[in-house]
């Protein structure tokens, strides 16, 4: 893959979704629709992956893309693939939370690689250079000039007193009791895979999920993480969180700053 060519295609389409989500986020109303899984689907998601999904296509024909809004049709096929969660925190957008991204990532021998996070409604762009280094640019966000852009580094975090950020939508007491095991100084609360960016930026030092997730959902923020000097673990045995897997299913994981002292679940 030529990352030159990958990062400005990726960004300008996470842009011009995010554009798509907000006309619909601003309107007066807008429809839900449950899935076969029973999430909630909006136009906005449906919007957000078509249009995604076409740019990807057009730029990168001969690379395997997988998208939440086509995973019926998916099977894995490889460890090398684009993937993309057009509108990530769905229920934060519905509810009108602003906690929502667009994520667009590349897998390769199942490592997210490369990746951006958008959140629209936050006015926040999170993604990768070419180089692997994160950043955050800042500025209009237009499409087709950079702006200022920073680079990102986990913090250096400590033990004695660590900053944890958790979901919003999906607390449980399992997280609770886990979290619970560490000197926390303080906590936050956010959704879709601005957690990941939030321990990117050392916003956050450690975000413990125990709970369903898909490789859509992470993909990209993994990617940002790891280019700030982060890691993303499996919960059960501390290995490395893999990608293309054959459900794309996730086991609970653990995101982090590796200065955290891990504890075992």
């Amino acid at each position: 893959m030529n990352y030159e060519q990958l990062i400005p295609v990726i960004r300008k389409l996470a842009l011009e979704a995010g554009d798509k989500i907000m006309e619909i986020y601003d309107a007066d109303d807008f429809d839900v629709k449950v899935k076969s899984d029973d999430s909630p689907v909006t136009a906005a998601d449906e919007a957000a992956d078509a249009l995604i999904s076409a740019g990807l296509r057009a730029a990168f024909p001969d690379v395997m893309l997988v998208t939440e809004e086509q995973s019926d049709t998916h099977t894995a096929s490889g460890n090398t693939f684009l993937i993309v969660d057009p509108l990530d925190g769905t229920k934060e957008f519905i509810h009108r939370r602003g906690d929502f991204t667009v994520n667009i990532a590349l897998v390769e021998d199942g490592v997210p690689t490369r990746g951006v996070v958008y959140a629209p409604a936050k006015g926040r762009m999170f993604y990768t250079d070419a180089s692997g280094q994160s950043v955050e640019e800042t500025g209009d966000l237009a499409k087709d000039a950079v702006g200022p852009v920073t680079a990102m580094n986990v913090a250096a975090s400590d033990n004695a007193a660590l900053m944890v950020v958790a979901s919003k939508s999906h607390r449980d007491q399992a997280t609770d009791d886990y979290i619970n095991k560490y000197a926390v100084k303080d906590m936050k609360s956010a959704g879709s895979s601005l957690k990941f960016c939030l321990v990117a930026t050392g916003e956050a030092d450690l975000y413990p999920r125990l709970g369903r997730t898909m490789e859509w959902d992470t993909a990209a923020g993994h990617a940002v993480l790891s280019g700030a000097g982060g890691a993303v673990v499996r919960f059960d045995d501390l290995t490395p969180l893999v990608y293309g897997k054959e459900d794309f299913a996730n086991p609970f994981f653990i995101a982090y700053a590796p200065a955290v002292d891990l504890k075992q679940g």
